[in-house]
């Protein structure tokens, strides 16, 4: 019987991101709490060397007894261990792109803090990392042998106390801090020191595990971070599930190989398996392939990721980030497993009173991606120069619902609606500024090379414009001609047709041109009203006198100078339509 019962128990995987910045200790502490929990386990359980320690390009993970909060929480499943994955993250452009990559499956966020220096550039960055891809973290003061013996526990305190400060504003406050030493006397010493605190950090880990929310639906998606070939088998790709599930016999594709391959056997925590889902790691053999062509990338269901030239994400400012963002900018873009310069439009809903056009239906339901999308087609969008925060529109509320035009300076190759960071990864490193300037969701791809001719024009977003033009005289009661609007130059033929206002209230339409040097007629349905037409005629009766009061109409106008009668010309311009069309509501 006891072997039923052991095909229901199970390990349960917990994904911890270890973050930090570049020397807060980050590896040494994956190393250390690696290395006590199996000489822990090792004491206890003589299983422990086929659990051991599986140390991975950037993941090493350790197995504890289950805690008993999540012994009655199982459910159908039994789980009779609990597995860490440390997911490390080294460097900072990768820092953001694993992060990124594998937000959907940490479960816990380490921030690891240098207690001597406290928080530091990319610690910030790695705060709001943490914001956007993780519910919960644990923070990890490390080196504290570098403390002086007789001043340890006041310093800890002071810089605990610091951190929860920081904290205070963030989905983290309140969160767990713990004091550590990972290496004492540093990467140089020899390995008999022990590390303090570690023991204390896996029971703190310990407690903050929960049943992580898995979803084996929807198409698979897999980050592939090592790839080696076994001779007579195939070829072996080891990685984490980041959405969906797979098994023995199913068809994945390698979409920078354009391949697809068969999965021939599967294996999690060094045991063979039937299959896995998200948030596991697991080792996948398919039909061999060469290793060295994919060290790093994704797996994914047959045609289930797109390449992109260009997308339409919703987008939200980062409040830490310093300038401003500006249409035509460039951005580097991390979307997916890719990190790629890209040029930035930003676009928003058309001002408040701006008519819009009958097609303008109800938005679409959000979609998942945590963020609201309701973006389509259907709908007229605003030209921005720049991003609209709250306080620019005068309120100190959320920033107005905004998105931006993304065009890639290369395709890249992610699923929809995933996360998009917008950063300004060349600023440097060690200036004091937050690098992450915006994010958002991925609403909307192009995923034609001719984009521009092919999918822009769809995107109806306008700018509007404004002339303004002096009546030069009345030739009957219902035309005027006018000056001023336009160039020598101008093709008047665009704007035939186009509606007009007079400052004295009458409303007409651009007829033609007058002459060769820019004039126009102006044809006003309703005629002229009386008033008009003596302003009219005492202003050009001041001209051929020059300069005399034109006597009667003074009468009407107070003033004792005419103002010359002006006439203004409103119209909207979609950016993206071939034909520059002048269009008037």
């Amino acid at each position: 019987m006891s072997e039923s019962a052991d095909s229901r128990t199970q390990t349960l995987n917990f994904n911890i991101g270890v973050l930090g910045h570049v020397d807060s200790g980050k590896t040494s502490l994956a190393r250390a709490l690696s290395s006590t929990a199996s000489t822990a386990a090792f004491d206890k359980n003589p299983q422990s060397r086929e659990r051991g320690i599986t140390l991975d390009l950037g993941f090493s993970s350790f197995t504890v007894d289950l805690p008993d909060h999540l012994r009655d929480s199982g459910g159908q499943k039994q789980y009779d261990s609990l597995q860490f994955t440390l997911v490390d993250c080294p460097g900072h452009a990768s820092l953001i792109r694993t992060i990124i990559g594998g937000a959907q499956i940490i479960d816990l966020m380490m921030l690891v803090v240098d207690v001597v220096k406290g928080v530091q550039t990319q610690t910030a960055e790695c705060l709001l990392i943490g914001e956007l891809t993780c519910p919960c973290m644990v923070v990890v003061l490390n080196k504290i042998d570098l403390l002086p013996p007789n001043k340890r526990q006041s310093a800890i305190e002071k810089m605990t106390k610091r951190l929860h400060k920081t904290l205070e504003s963030t989905r983290f406050k309140e969160c767990p801090v713990i004091a550590v030493a990972a290496k004492p006397g540093g990467p140089e010493a020899p390995d008999t020191e022990e590390p303090h605190g570690v023991p204390e950090l896996i029971e703190l880990l310990k407690k903050q595990t929960y049943l992580p929310q898995r979803d084996p639906g929807g198409d698979l998606l897999m980050a592939v971070d090592h790839c080696f070939s076994i001779r007579g088998q195939g070829t072996v790709m080891t990685g984490t599930i980041l959405q969906g599930s797979l098994a023995i016999n199913d068809t994945v594709e390698i979409p920078a190989l354009k391949v697809t391959k068969k999965i021939k056997s599967v294996q999690m925590f060094r045991k063979p398996v039937s299959g896995a889902m998200q948030g596991d790691r697991v080792g996948v053999c398919v039909t061999q392939f060469d290793p060295k062509l994919l060290e790093r990338g994704v797996v994914c269901t047959p045609g289930s990721l797109h390449t992109l030239y260009a997308a339409v994400i919703s987008v939200r400012k980062i409040g830490y980030f310093k300038g401003s963002l500006a249409t035509r900018a460039k951005f580097h873009i991390t979307v997916g497993h890719e990190t790629v310069m890209a040029r930035v439009t930003f676009f928003g809903l058309p001002p408040v009173g701006a008519s819009e056009s009958p097609s303008d239906t109800k938005p679409p339901p959000s979609q998942p991606c945590s963020l609201e999308s309701p973006f389509t087609f259907d709908r007229e969008y605003f030209y921005q120069d720049e991003y609209v925060t709250g306080q620019e529109e005068g309120s100190s509320g959320p920033d107005p619902e905004q998105w931006a035009l993304l065009e890639f300076e290369r395709p890249v190759t992610c699923p929809s609606l995933c996360l998009v960071i917008g950063s300004k990864l060349d600023t440097d490193i060690h200036a004091n500024a937050c690098r992450l300037a915006f994010q958002g969701c991925l609403l909307q791809g192009f995923e034609d090379k001719g984009y521009a001719e092919t999918g822009l024009p769809r995107l109806r977003i306008y700018k509007t414009k404004h002339k303004e033009g002096q009546v030069e005289r009345v030739t009957d009661d219902y035309t005027v001609i006018g000056r001023n609007l336009f160039k020598k130059e101008t093709n008047l033929q665009l704007f035939l047709g186009l509606k007009v206002t007079l400052s004295t209230g009458e409303t007409g339409v651009i007829e033609g041109g007058f002459g060769q040097s820019g004039k126009f007629k102006i044809r006003v349905q309703e005629g002229l009203c009386a008033e008009t037409k003596q302003l009219l005629s005492s202003t050009s009766k001041k001209k051929g006198k020059g300069g005399s009061k034109g006597g009667p109409a003074n009468e009407e106008e107070p003033k004792t100078d005419p103002q010359p009668v002006s006439i203004h010309l409103h119209f909207k311009r979609y950016v993206f339509d071939p034909h520059k069309k002048m269009v008037q509501s």
